[in-house]
């Protein structure tokens, strides 16, 4: 897919690797529809209105999110690129100090990292699915989703939050295979540990451990380099039903 006057959303575009996508794809002559359940920033704000529209949306909720797709699409087209980054971290031991971890916690994560990713394709897959052609072989659209390398190396109190990052895994493949009839490609990354307000609140003994893990570079990753990685799997039409690590070789 050819990114530039392409139109593409992205949630949870308000910070970390959902504004550094917005910024990337902007950058590569793209219409971004941002939404994400908090304002954007005062860098988002300062974009061009005819590149960038924010709609304020709870991923969760189903007529929220419609109806900024519907608003974006009215401003910039259908969308031929999504890219799904709305998520939550979650810490807890399944057996702690205080008693058994809290089953509404570990719902809340489900309820975002999972059903808020699907309802974001879903939706827009909805509308992509409308629009025409843009590829001599019948593509439509691209989307990419984030899972994370701790759905397969997740630790001792990421239960929840690896949890729902192996099931964005797992949806990858099958995703791909229904929408290839529509011409859409379905993607994952699984990223490492990146420098985004999340990690950046982190305590140092907490982050640490995780550098001297990485095999090289020794540092987290740039968001820059995550929205590098989207760029990729955008343009290249041999990319689908798969997950990508983007960790620096770091097994956690």
């Amino acid at each position: 897919m050819q990114i530039s006057e392409k139109t593409i959303l992205v949630s949870g575009a308000s910070s970390g690797l959902g504004a550094a996508c917005v910024k990337w794809m902007i950058g590569l002559g793209a219409r971004v529809i941002g939404i994400d359940r908090t304002p954007p920033s005062s860098e988002l704000v300062a974009l061009p209105t005819e590149k960038y529209w924010h709609g304020q949306a709870d991923v969760t909720d189903e007529q929220s999110v419609r109806d900024v797709i519907e608003q974006g699409t009215a401003r910039f087209g259908n969308p031929s690129g999504v890219i799904a980054c709305a998520g939550v971290l979650h810490g807890e031991r399944l057996l702690g100090r205080d008693g058994p971890a809290s089953l509404e916690a570990f719902r809340r994560v489900i309820d975002i990292n999972v059903c808020g990713t699907f309802n974001i394709v879903r939706l827009a897959a909805e509308t992509m699915a409308k629009g025409e052609a843009t590829q001599p072989d019948g593509e439509r659209g691209v989307i990419v989703m984030t899972s994370s390398i701790a759905a397969f190396d997740g630790q001792i109190g990421q239960a929840a939050y690896a949890a729902s990052k192996g099931a964005v895994a797992a949806m990858t493949l099958p995703l791909a295979r229904e929408l290839g009839r529509f011409g859409i490609r379905v993607v994952s990354i699984a990223p490492g540990v990146f420098e985004t307000p999340m990690m950046q609140a982190a305590s140092e003994k907490v982050r640490q451990p995780l550098l001297e893990a990485s095999v090289f570079p020794k540092r987290f990753g740039y968001p820059e380099e995550f929205a590098a990685t989207v760029q990729q799997i955008l343009e290249n039409p041999m990319l689908n039903g798969t997950v990508l690590r983007l960790d620096a070789g770091l097994r956690m």
